[in-house]
């Protein structure tokens, strides 16, 4: 099956991180590789992407777009590790390095690794690279105890009814393994109060949809790779160098955020984006899924203070 992924906020994403001819880029989260194409367009002949995903299948999606091109090296690993992916690759510095901490069209529709409640028969799987490494989300679900499964839902998909879902997915459980997405989407459609599933303010989302990013975040480690990268992403970019990430849920916004601040305080540069940049109503007529992206971005000093 076929899946057109569309990069989100591109133009505002070209427009702070400003790529010029010759310069170094790092797109930490390659995906189909949309906005990496568009950023290669402006590094001219002598520039260097290095794209990077923990999704293989993403990597062989991004070579059929870009692939052909010499000024790209194509990397699988994790975006935490770039300081040590760039040691490498013998590069001190860098010029740029953007995150998009969403996941792609590519895993929603038919990754077969059931991260999204609409594909009810795939297996309860999660993780970004296919190589099988890792907790699966199978094994959370399964074998947490309550207390743990109710933390998750409660501090990674902020779900008001964690423990009653936690309850209900181990009196399930016990019955017979909770295998597919959608043998977990009716675990929690059946632990939510009636009220919820008929309130209109509260049905614009499908009930699981915070358990589901809940697990899938904890299955990825997504926020301690965050928060890595952000920690080691100046030491990585040389003078001037520029930082753009996109978010998708609070949890995310709130560390990127954070981190910018504390970085601007510090001296080390400062914030291009006082406010998030959010897509417009035309970008989210077009693609639904860029609703609730939020772009941020960062620029280190010209001069390094010692």
């Amino acid at each position: 099956m076929s899946v057109h992924h569309i990069p989100v906020l591109l133009n505002e994403v070209l427009r702070v991180l400003e790529p010029k001819e010759n310069e170094i880029f790092i797109d930490g989260t390659l995906g189909g590789g949309g906005h990496a194409e568009k950023i290669l367009e402006r590094l001219g002949a002598g520039g260097k992407l290095i794209g990077i995903d923990a999704d293989e299948s993403a990597i062989k999606k991004a070579e059929e777009k870009i692939g052909g091109d010499k000024r790209v090296i194509f990397v699988h690993g994790n975006y935490a590790d770039i300081p040590k992916i760039i040691a490498d690759m013998k590069i001190e510095r860098v010029d740029g390095i953007f995150l998009d901490l969403g996941f792609s069209s590519l895993q929603i529709d038919g990754g077969g690794r059931g991260f999204s409640f609409t594909a009810s028969d795939e297996p309860l799987d999660m993780r970004y690279g296919k190589s099988g490494s890792g907790i699966s989300a199978r094994s959370i679900i399964n074998s947490w105890n309550k207390d743990e499964l109710a933390r998750i839902f409660r501090k990674l998909g902020e779900e008001r009814y964690a423990g009653r879902i936690a309850r209900r997915i181990v009196e399930i459980r016990k019955r017979a393994p909770i295998e597919t997405a959608g043998a977990l989407a009716d675990a929690v459609l059946s632990a939510i109060p009636r009220s919820r599933k008929l309130n209109k303010r509260v049905r614009t989302i499908h009930p699981a949809t915070r358990v589901f990013q809940a697990v899938r975040i904890a299955v990825n480690r997504e926020l301690e790779n965050l928060e890595t990268a952000l920690l080691s992403a100046p030491d990585c970019l040389a003078p001037g160098g520029r930082l753009a990430v996109i978010s998708f849920h609070s949890l995310e916004d709130r560390i990127v955020k954070n981190h910018f601040r504390m970085l601007a305080s510090d001296g080390i540069g400062e914030i291009l984006t006082k406010k998030p940049v959010m897509p417009s109503f035309e970008e989210i007529k077009a693609n639904s899924r860029s609703r609730p992206a939020k772009l941020r971005a960062f620029r280190v000093n010209n001069i390094f203070k010692i």
